[in-house]
């Protein structure tokens, strides 16, 4: 093969085929752990919903349930309920995915720590729904959540929606998590209250999740950072 042929390569694929094969194998074989703790994560409906009601409770008492503010404003405009629609059901992985790939083939020094701390922040969360398994606001009309993806023409209760989501993940949100290493977060963070699938305080417990994951995966980093800041000893 010439020179110019490997170059050409190179620039297209930075470490081979095989090596991003191998990335590929790794980021499907998270959806595929994600899936098989979906059904170890959502067998205890009755504490799913319980604990969904504390979120709820806790945040009537502290801010107002300013969510159903929220999903009224959306519901006031056919292009935000597409738009938020649209945003929560492809913001996780469709879109995480391609980001993933383009930072893979264009910026690859920056690719690892990117994808470890996605990783390590995705498992924190799975740990999150088997220990606390959480109903999303849009299981409980009875508060006034609207399940604002039934009327995009997505059914939760369908074959499919089913073998993708686990219905009782709503703490933390991983969608909230996921979106910390994009550039859209705050638009994230509107959709998925806006559609009825997380509370903010699934947010907040989303955010800290991505700190730590990033906290572990950039610790030697961190570390180089606060020896260059800190001052000299007198």
């Amino acid at each position: 093969m010439s020179s110019a042929a490997t170059a050409a390569r190179a620039r297209i694929l930075p470490h081979g085929p095989l090596d991003l094969i191998r990335q590929l194998a790794i980021w499907f074989g998270f959806l595929f752990a994600y899936r098989y703790t979906r059904g170890v994560a959502d067998r205890d409906a009755f504490q799913a919903f319980q604990n969904g009601l504390r979120v709820a409770d806790f945040e009537h008492r502290i801010t107002g349930l300013w969510e159903l503010s929220l999903q009224s404003f959306v519901a006031s405009s056919n292009v935000l309920r597409e738009a938020t629609s649209l945003t929560y059901w492809h913001s996780q992985f469709t879109v995480l995915g391609l980001v993933l790939l383009w930072v893979y083939l264009r910026r690859n020094d920056h690719f690892v720590p990117l994808r470890n701390t996605i990783l390590l922040a995705n498992v924190i969360g799975l740990v999150g729904f088997v220990l606390m398994p959480t109903a999303p606001p849009r299981m409980f009309p009875e508060l006034g959540f609207v399940d604002t993806l039934a009327n995009f023409g997505i059914n939760h209760n369908s074959a499919i929606v089913r073998a993708d989501a686990n219905p009782y993940a709503a703490m933390p949100s991983l969608h909230a998590a996921d979106s910390l290493w994009l550039l859209w977060p705050l638009w994230v963070w509107f959709s998925v209250m806006a559609t009825g699938n997380h509370f903010w305080l699934d947010i907040v417990a989303g955010i800290l999740v991505a700190t730590v994951a990033a906290a572990v995966v950039n610790h030697k980093h961190l570390r180089r950072f606060v020896a260059r800041v800190r001052p000299a000893p007198a």
